[in-house]
């Protein structure tokens, strides 16, 4: 493992983001809002820049970086920042993977991961905050987080629509501001990531104003609007939901349980590239037994594998026209959860929308154009699930429900 010695070599993969932030932190500002497009360099940039104050530092310093769960911390933050450093948290003497706290002997700071939901987070004092992904969070919970932050605050986001930053801070003189797009990082991100942002934007216009260039837009027609997060899921009788992928789209696996009128799911795996014994073996792998599995019924010969040779409970889901309506709409009348963990899920369903309805004098109604396939995959592999273990549990050849009230 490197050693921590020295400031890492940031010159090859600095931005005109880590610029503006170090621009805003010498100029005095109380903060800098960073609001851009997918790819941008926001987050990375923000931890070289973090990183750089900690390296240069001429007293201790507490830094805390806040995203909106553990989860989302160790997919996002914390897999950048070791990254930057060229170290692994593993075994790393410098870091404890239990608090999340890295503390090297070489920097004067002292640099803290923290999750939102933590009520730690919100009682700590710090000189330097950083949220990621501050639309994620709550008013509140910001609030309390700046409050308590001394001398400096980083919030970067994708501009999906306005939230407490444009309220409070984007026209304040004493806070820095700036705008972003994947144009900024073309020197840092692989040409094919470049290339399948621009690919995406002109089939979504909604993504290509958000995700590609990073303005403002506003995410209407959700088809799943409302959602909560839990830990872990509850227990109770299972049921899986398959989508299968190919080498353009991801194999999904979502698990699922149902109590009452509340839907939890938890997103098993999320794999390009796999055949069905490929399949097989990721579903042995994520403990998938004698439970019924719901997938795409668009490939029924993938799915007869899995049930003949592979020996899974392979049971059919809703098909054939208004069968995506009809899904849709029993899911909906869940409250609705994914763990913590689930984090492609998280993001499908806060993007997943219609984009386009049939309207009658400005209203929309209930016919469904199209929706977005780019988020589609988390949200099609619960829909799947879900709309045909209703169907198995008002058959008495199904299996059996226990606690759903139909």
């Amino acid at each position: 493992m490197a050693v921590a010695t020295k400031a890492p070599d940031l010159k090859v993969k600095l931005t005109k983001v880590y610029d503006a932030i170090l621009g805003a932190w010498t100029g005095g500002k109380k903060g800098i809002l960073l609001e851009g497009g997918t790819y941008s360099s926001k987050t990375y940039s923000a931890l070289q820049a973090l990183i750089a104050i900690a390296i240069k530092a001429p007293r201790k310093v507490d830094i805390d970086i806040v995203s909106e769960s553990v989860p989302h911390l160790k997919g996002g933050c914390i897999k950048d920042f070791f990254n930057i450093i060229e170290e692994i948290p593993e075994n790393n003497p410098y870091y404890n993977q239990t608090d999340h706290v890295y503390r090297c002997p070489y920097w004067k700071a002292v640099l803290t991961f923290l999750s939102a939901d933590n009520e730690k987070a919100l009682g700590m004092r710090r000189d330097i905050l950083f949220i990621n992904e501050g639309d994620t969070l709550p008013w509140h919970t910001a609030k309390e987080l700046i409050s308590r932050t001394n001398i400096f605050t980083i919030i970067d986001w994708n501009p999906r629509s306005e939230f407490w930053a444009h309220d409070y801070y984007m026209n304040d003189p004493k806070w820095d501001y700036d705008h972003s797009t994947y144009l900024d990082a073309l020197g840092v991100i692989p040409k094919d990531k470049a290339e399948d942002i621009v690919d995406l934007g002109k089939k979504d216009p909604n993504y290509h104003n958000i995700y590609e260039l990073g303005l403002l837009g506003k995410i209407e027609g959700l088809v799943y609007p409302e959602f909560g997060q839990v830990d872990i899921l509850p227990e109770g009788p299972c049921f899986y939901g398959l989508d299968y992928g190919g080498s353009v789209d991801p194999n999904v696996l979502i698990k699922n349980v149902i109590i009452g009128d509340k839907l939890y799911s938890r997103e098993m795996f999320y794999l390009y590239n796999l055949d069905i014994s490929q399949i097989a073996r990721e579903m042995e792998l994520c403990g998938v037994k004698k439970e019924p599995v719901f997938p795409d019924p668009e490939n029924p010969l993938a799915s007869m594998e899995l049930k003949r040779v592979h020996g899974y409970n392979i049971q059919e889901a809703a098909k054939g026209k208004g069968s995506v309506d009809f899904g849709i709409k029993r899911v909906n009348q869940y409250y609705q959860h994914w763990t913590k963990d689930s984090l492609h899920a998280i993001k499908d369903q806060r993007n997943y929308r219609y984009l386009d309805v049939e309207r009658d004098d400005d209203r929309a109604v209930s016919k469904v154009i199209k929706t977005t396939h780019r988020w589609s995959h988390c949200m099609d592999s619960r829909r799947y699930a879900v709309s045909g273990y209703r169907k198995v549990a008002n058959t008495s050849r199904g299996v059996p429900v226990v606690g759903i009230n139909w």
